[in-house]
């Protein structure tokens, strides 16, 4: 083995100024063991590990590289690195990886600090930070400002109680989103997302607005208190709420239907993955007449949920078929997975209350959105500060990879 250097390149930035110094090196028959580079305001900083065959040319290659970097007004530092700690560094690159993204309206230094001053208490190691939100404008603000930030670091958290803990008391006092997950193969390779429905996909509990319809608001939300406390099981109080529905006509749920908001950024998100390639399925402890509308609007391609029984038109107030819980949510995730001939890694599920808890603890990506605290203290990865689009950031996606989705 031959000499090995570090090179860092920093200044202005500007067209074939890899080429140039890269044709430096060749001509001296360097071997590239790493590179990297960043441009931030026109300002590039490239890193350079080399390996010089010839120590003897090592003085030549200084210089060279100096010169041409005086010409071009652009800062070069050369650094001889022992074999020693190039081994060292080496061997480091079996060391487990997470994924840490910022969510936010506007992404600040202090928000920042908190979250690197956490990342260092944990033993890990900062080794990339890229920005995912496109640039920002002051001159033509956005109408739904948002910012994005992803950490890659590496190392074993010391404490990832502690570590969630920390995260999530930054993201109270702060006002931002911070999620972290395991950077392995499947982040990348992920093919099915699914869904709650009720204050996740749509801006309502489709239920209650059924009770206020048919004049049983109270009673409902007495049961639903009932059910919260620990009192009555969910299913139970399903059927107790179903069942004030009676008297309910075709003609009111579709009217329902009609008027229930989507999610602000529900269009855009599964627009999206559905360009990407993903499955997107419903699952949800609502109805399926409100599912199957969802389905046809945003192309959804499996819906499960309840079904209210119907004569003539006219609800009875019973459910046909198996209610769906938690946990019924978390085997349709396990059967729609292998119906795909996915791992269950390979999924990612998103919701908002308790009976999401299931299905989000055991799919590779789970996402509290907007979530109740008993949801959002038990999920490693949360959004709050944006729309139902923030997921895309989880995944990695950048900003203008999903403009050009949208205007397909």
């Amino acid at each position: 083995m031959g000499d090995i250097v570090l090179i860092n390149i920093s200044g202005k930035d500007r067209k074939g100024l890899d080429a140039r110094f890269t044709e430096i090196l060749g001509n001296y028959r360097v071997t590239i063991l790493d590179i990297g580079q960043a441009v931030i305001h026109e300002h590039i900083s490239l890193g350079i590990l080399a390996e010089i065959p010839c120590s003897s040319d090592f003085s030549l290659i200084f210089k060279d590289m100096l010169f041409e970097g005086h010409k071009l007004g652009l800062s070069v530092d050369i650094k001889p690195v022992d074999h020693d700690s190039y081994e060292k560094w080496v061997l480091a690159q079996g060391k487990e990886r997470r994924i840490i993204t910022i969510l936010g309206q506007t992404i600040t230094a202090g928000q920042i600090s908190s979250v690197a001053s956490v990342i260092a208490e944990q033993g890990l190691n900062i080794d990339a930070i890229t920005r995912l939100t496109g640039r920002i404008s002051f001159v033509n603000p956005q109408p739904r400002p948002r910012a994005s930030i992803q950490f890659s670091v590496s190392g074993t958290p010391g404490d990832i109680l502690k570590m969630r803990g920390s995260f999530m008391e930054i993201s109270q006092k702060r006002g931002v989103d911070i999620s972290f997950h395991v950077d392995n193969i499947y982040r990348k390779n992920r093919k099915l997302v699914v869904f709650d429905m009720d204050s996740t996909l749509i801006q309502a509990e489709v239920i209650v607005e059924l009770a206020k319809l048919a004049g049983v608001g109270d009673q409902v939300d007495r049961i639903t208190e009932s059910a919260m406390a620990g009192e009555i099981d969910f299913k139970e109080s399903f059927r107790q709420r179903v069942a004030l529905l009676k008297g309910l006509r075709q003609e009111e749920l579709e009217g329902i239907t009609r008027s229930l908001p989507l999610t602000e950024g529900a269009h855009l998100v599964t627009k999206t993955l559905k360009q990407l390639g993903y499955k997107l399925g419903i699952l949800s402890g609502g109805f399926t007449f409100v599912g199957e509308y969802l389905k046809e609007k945003l192309g959804f391609d499996y819906v499960y949920a309840n079904e209210l029984d119907m004569e003539e038109g006219v609800v009875t107030g019973k459910v046909r078929g198996e209610i769906v819980d938690g946990e019924k949510k978390a085997s349709l995730l396990r059967e729609l997975a292998q119906k795909e001939n996915l791992s269950i890694e390979q999924t990612i599920a998103v919701g908002d209350g308790a009976n999401d808890l299931p299905m989000i603890s055991i799919a590779g990506l789970g996402v509290a959105f907007n979530a109740k605290p008993v949801v959002r203290e038990k999920a490693s990865n949360a959004i709050s500060t944006m729309g139902l689009d923030g997921l895309l950031y989880l995944i990695g996606i950048h900003e203008r990879e999903i403009k050009i989705i949208d205007t397909v």
